[in-house]
């Protein structure tokens, strides 16, 4: 049996994990209000994967994983949706704690605006590919959400989520097949654009970009309330 889907999940966790009692981040505290926005952006997109696997927009690989299903996701997947974020809002808190100044904190706004202008074009003109339009059309609803509320941790975001594209290329490359001989995760091209960045769909860098941008919102919402 070969795991390697969940040794990428280890992998991907460990060092956040074990980084997060570092006295200056002490990313520890921020728990009690990340695992709450994680179980809420969970039950989305385990959700919407779920429906996009039963129509066959993307699947899994057998010889990858564990071989446990629930909802018709292997484990694995499941997984997936705690340890990216986490190790992603990692990021986002180590560079609020470190960085004095905010590098995006003058150019964030106007290139959010022309980036979610785009992802609506583009989901409306490639409406029938369903991977395409819904994650485009629905990051670009959320993007404008926050930027309509101003809301102060935006720039900080997009900047950790730069920062998350390095090793967001080498777990997903994984994935999708790079160093395999058959990928980890397969997708229907006739859903998507077609356009890889190696072995990536141009579309699972949006999917990131939602996911992550769901928790640190949903995150910070509890900071503020709580």
């Amino acid at each position: 049996m070969n795991m390697l889907y969940l040794y990428l999940d280890l992998f991907t966790i460990s060092a956040p994990l074990l980084l997060s009692f570092d006295k200056k981040v002490a990313f520890y505290k921020n728990w009690r209000y990340l695992f709450p926005a994680i179980l809420i952006m969970g039950i989305f997109f385990i959700a919407k994967d779920a429906v996009f696997a039963v129509y066959e927009i993307w699947g899994f690989n057998d010889d990858y994983l564990i071989g446990f299903r629930m909802l018709g996701l292997p484990i694995e997947e499941w997984l997936f949706f705690l340890v990216v974020p986490y190790a992603v809002v990692f990021i986002y808190a180590c560079l609020v704690a470190y960085l004095k100044i905010d590098p995006l904190v003058k150019v964030h706004r106007p290139f959010l605006y022309i980036l979610s202008i785009l992802l609506i074009i583009v989901g409306i003109i490639f409406y029938d590919r369903l991977y395409t339009s819904v994650i485009f059309i629905a990051t670009a609803l959320l993007l404008l959400y926050n930027l309509r509320q101003r809301q102060p941790w935006l720039s900080m975001f997009l900047l950790a989520y730069f920062v998350s594209l390095f090793p967001f290329l080498l777990v997903n490359g994984i994935l999708t097949g790079s160093f395999l001989d058959d990928p980890i995760v397969w997708y229907d091209n006739s859903h998507n654009l077609g356009i890889r960045i190696f072995t990536i769909p141009v579309e699972d860098t949006i999917y990131s970009l939602m996911m992550i941008l769901m928790t640190v919102q949903l995150m910070e919402w509890f900071k503020k309330k709580y």
